[in-house]
């Protein structure tokens, strides 16, 4: 029996609450996730993950991961291997096996000839052009099938046949017998069955009829016997024809509860939509890191807390809302503030010379891992003449007063080294800095300072003789418009960025040739980046995860 918890966070507790009060399911709670498998989970999703297993968990229910898996033209097994990684990935563990719509075929089919025996659904031979005229329209009663009133005996036997594969594709459906005249249209003698002759992806052959979600999902939930069955606000209006089918079929009565989807500013969550950034080669796939898919967010290098802190923050409205990407990313540097240890690379690199330094020598310097967590000890970083540091540090005449990077005459500190006085650069014919020339203060050493000199300015830097090159990967936004669908009169194409990647060549710390795929790091000054799949010791990669501050205006 589940202990209802002392507080309610949003109206779908506080709903939960009651039934446990009045002691419905004898107090039991379990939820269920039901994706379909046509494509992969995306950051919508994620609520909805959340939402369930949290909830469930918080009222000591158990939740179940259930595959809708009625339309065998867009499912695959892949997409079942992804959800499911996607899942454990965000920290949850269903309850049991995962499960399948596609297990209670028999199950479903055996409800529907209940229906047909009870009089409450019939075979109608009308194309799909006429069953959507004869829904008339709001404020308008539709009108009967032809083939409404044909007996209970002759529907069974032509449904046993539909089964049978004795009609081709489209040429019968089995609807529910409701009311054509029903003020929600759904319940308008809605489809229930339809002929498809395609292999499916865990029953092979064996069927060539399948039920439509409304007709599968709900009677799954009564099958598993699910007490809440929670899902986004576009399912409020089949509600009715939920509850209708409980009654109608005498089944184990769940109860729907609608919430709002959570939409995010620069991600679309359409998977047909985005389906087609992959198929016109926008992206590179599911997984890109531009996707608004848990594949593309953790390749990227979002942990999985940050999401779930996320879509946990952002609570459970019945009004559909509108996140900024903004705040999801401050919850990803919450994160990786804490968790990422500091390493320097230089992504425009310019070669920095200590003249005065001497030539041949190196040293290795001492420098903090993670100053938010002392336990991650320290680290020794090579330093010599020769460094490189970013190209943008450097002008030619100082912009201002306050200006405390390197110019000609002016000192910085190098992060934990050196401070160093700049003399002045050297340039190619086009008037670009190819080296800038310094000396160092021999007595100011990071943490051994006597020199009595004021540097205000810190600069990030690698040692020129053990740096690694890295490739390192830039992202923007996707979309030039935080709402790209925003617009009805527009291909939400046309707002691609063409500056959503951008790739570039950096020197960072040696160590980072051998970081494993998935670690993500600060790149001081710079950000967080996380090591891509695509890395290999030969030639690092690093995606950029986020910046060290909001850069976006949405």
């Amino acid at each position: 029996m589940s202990t209802p918890p002392k507080t309610s966070d949003n109206f779908i507790e506080e709903l939960i609450a009651e039934d446990l009060a009045n002691g419905k399911h004898g107090g039991r709670i379990h939820t269920r996730f039901p994706p379909e498998p046509n494509g992969y989970l995306h950051i919508g999703h994620a609520k909805a993950v959340v939402i369930n297993f949290e909830i469930a968990k918080k009222f000591g229910g158990t939740t179940n991961l259930r595959m809708d898996d009625t339309n065998p033209s867009t499912e695959e097994t892949q997409f079942v291997d992804n959800i499911q990684n996607d899942i454990k990935w965000l920290g949850y563990t269903w309850v049991g096996d995962t499960r399948y719509a596609s297990d209670y075929f028999d199950e479903l089919y055996q409800l529907a000839l209940r229906l047909i025996d009870k009089g409450l659904a019939y075979v109608d031979d009308s194309t799909a052009a006429e069953i959507e005229a004869q829904k008339g329209d709001i404020g308008v009663p539709g009108t009967n099938s032809p083939f409404r009133d044909r007996s209970p005996a002759e529907n069974r036997r032509l449904f046993e046949g539909m089964k049978a594969g004795e009609f081709t594709d489209g040429s019968k459906v089995l609807r529910a017998k409701i009311d054509m005249a029903h003020p929600n249209l759904l319940l308008r003698d809605p489809v229930l069955y339809r002929i498809k002759h395609e292999a499916h992806h865990r029953t092979g052959d064996t069927w060539c009829i399948y039920p439509l979600y409304d007709f599968a999902h709900g009677q799954s939930d009564s099958i598993e016997q699910i007490t809440h069955s929670l899902c986004s606000l576009e399912f409020r209006h089949h509600r009715d024809l939920y509850n209708w089918l409980i009654e109608a079929l005498e089944i184990f009565p769940s109860r729907q509860i609608e919430f709002a989807r959570m939409n995010v500013d620069y991600f679309i969550t359409s998977k047909r939509k985005l389906k087609l950034l992959i198929e016109e080669g926008v992206v590179d796939g599911w997984d890109d890191p531009r996707m608004s898919t848990l594949a593309g967010l953790r390749r990227k290098g979002f942990p999985a807390e940050a999401i779930r802190n996320f879509c946990i923050d952002t609570g459970v409205t019945r009004r559909d809302n509108q996140q900024t990407l903004d705040l999801l990313e401050f919850k990803v540097r919450e994160v990786m503030n804490r968790d990422a240890d500091r390493y320097m690379a230089v992504l425009d690199p310019v070669k920095l010379v200590i003249t005065n330094y001497p030539d041949g020598q190196t040293e290795q310097l001492d420098t903090e891992n993670n100053p938010e967590d002392e336990s991650r000890g320290t680290r020794a970083l090579p330093f010599s003449r020769e460094l490189y540091v970013e190209r943008s540090d450097f002008r030619k005449e100082p912009q201002n007063r306050k200006y405390y990077r390197l110019a000609p005459g002016k000192d910085v500190r190098l992060k934990s080294a050196y401070i160093i006085h700049c003399e002045g650069h050297e340039e190619d014919e086009a008037g670009n800095v190819t080296q800038i020339n310094c000396t160092y203060y021999p007595d100011s050493r990071s943490g051994e300072d006597t020199s009595g000199v004021k540097a205000k300015g810190t600069l990030h830097w690698v040692d020129a003789a053990t740096a690694t090159d890295l490739e390192v990967r830039l992202y923007e936004p996707l979309f030039t418009d935080p709402t790209p669908m925003d617009h009805p009169d527009r291909d939400f194409l046309e707002f691609i960025n063409p500056n959503s990647l951008t790739v570039v060549t950096a020197k960072g710390e040696q160590a980072l040739a051998s970081a494993g795929v998935g670690e993500s790091f600060q790149f001081l000054r710079q950000g967080y980046f996380t090591v891509d799949p695509d890395s290999t010791t030969d030639r690092p990669v690093f995606n950029l995860t986020v910046g060290l501050k909001s850069s976006f205006k949405g």
